[in-house]
């Protein structure tokens, strides 16, 4: 066996050798070497890479979370939908569409899509996916469509075939022209039995939530295939469009019907203040803008007569000042059991995601802001199957709110 010693002597700050080692041996620490520094450097990546996607660390009724960052580098993601397990289809404001890979953060770009009129708050908007979609295939999008220079709300659907949208169908362009470039709403979801619940805001004109002759400003109701149900509540009734189902509302821009116990929940922007969470019942007038919690953005003037009047539904909730409301959820409890049943939305102006606790007879009974601290405009939220949360920001970002432990 050989061995060697090496000494040296300091001489000028220098270590000068007073003796070598063969070639072959000094290649062979020089490899090991490059080996080590290797996977050093790869372990330092890798923990650098999971450290920047955990945001945050934070606990809610006692229930640890973490917050990692999906993906970035968006437009403004508007609409989220599962499609798979791990595969969210997206919907950008400016008229992209993509599926993201929830464990790889890679985005793949679908073309076909409608063609949009991004304006203002107009572009594509929502998309969803209804029960049986597996056996069906069909998906569900809102856009703003151009209508002799004006943008109109309009509800469509279409087919995925590997990375393109097939059979595309206008399936409701609505009667909600407008110039200004404001309040388009628009949500959709589905109650399980063959119908799909639709909203449209009010276009910016107040007196359109009064007015059974436009869509602008009521939640509309359809079968999966776009005609009108004979059950509507104005379908006999002279002058009103049949597809509404509920109308006095301002700018709905989440929507949720919960199953279980077979209630429609609704989440709007009021004026300034007077944000509202309600509660739909077929044919009932919601008030605006009549009615409201709100004041005028020209002074502090209470909009309307007050807020209430006979004939017109008070909200379950209301918010001044105004959280400006993008998206609402129920959640089932599958990854949080102390959540279930709660009412999530995400909040533009207020920067956080809004978590409302309801009673068993619908009633707000408490309220908790979470995630104040990202100072992120939360646009559209979705449960994954197990029952993860799922953003989108209006910075482009999509992120992952997940339990550090998965409870039983």
């Amino acid at each position: 066996m050989m061995s060697f010693i090496c000494w040296g002597v300091f001489q000028e700050n220098r270590l000068k050798p007073r003796c070598r080692q063969p070639r072959a041996k000094q290649n062979y620490f020089v490899r090991q070497l490059v080996k080590f520094l290797g996977l050093l450097l790869a372990f330092c990546w890798l923990s650098q890479s999971v450290m920047a996607e955990t945001l945050l660390l934070k606990s809610s009724k006692g229930v640890p979370f973490q917050l990692n960052k999906v993906a970035d580098g968006l437009g403004v993601p508007w609409g989220m939908a599962f499609i798979g397990p791990e595969q969210i289809l997206l919907t950008e404001r400016n008229g992209k569409i993509g599926i993201l890979d929830t464990v790889s953060g890679v985005i793949t770009r679908i073309t076909g899509g409608p063609k949009v009129m991004h304006s203002g708050q107009g572009g594509l908007l929502d998309v969803a996916v209804p029960p049986g979609y597996s056996q069906r295939g069909w998906i569900y999008f809102s856009y703003s469509k151009a209508q002799q220079g004006k943008g109109v709300t309009t509800l469509a659907r279409a087919k995925l075939k590997a990375k393109r949208l097939v059979t595309l169908q206008d399936m409701l362009i609505t009667r909600s022209a407008s110039t200004t470039g404001r309040h388009f709403g628009s949500r959709i979801t589905f109650d399980g039995t063959g119908h799909l619940f639709f909203s449209v805001g009010d276009r910016g004109v107040r007196p359109n939530g009064q007015d059974l002759s436009t869509h602008a400003g009521s939640i509309l109701r359809l079968t999966l295939d776009g005609s009108v149900p004979e059950n509507n509540p104005f379908v006999q009734q002279k002058n009103a469009l049949p597809e509404i189902w509920s109308y006095g509302h301002r700018n709905p821009q989440g929507m949720f019907y919960d199953k279980k116990h077979q209630r429609l929940w609704s989440i709007e922007h009021g004026p300034r203040g007077g944000d509202e969470i309600n509660l739909i019942l077929r044919g009932r007038n919601y008030g605006w803008p009549v009615i409201s919690y709100g004041k005028e953005y020209w002074g502090p003037v209470q909009v309307g007569e007050g807020t209430e009047k006979e004939g017109m539904e008070k909200p379950i909730k209301f918010y001044v000042p105004s959280i400006a409301p993008g998206s609402l959820i129920v959640y089932s409890g599958k990854a949080f059991p102390a959540w279930k049943g709660n009412l999530f939305a995400g909040a533009l102006k207020l920067t956080h995601l809004n978590r409302v606790e309801i009673d068993n007879d619908g009633k707000a009974v408490a309220e908790e802001r979470l995630l104040e601290g990202l100072g992120e405009r939360i646009r559209a939220l979705v449960e994954s199957p197990q029952g993860w949360l799922y953003f989108s920001t209006d910075s482009g970002k999509i992120f992952r709110l997940r339990p550090l432990v998965n409870n039983p």
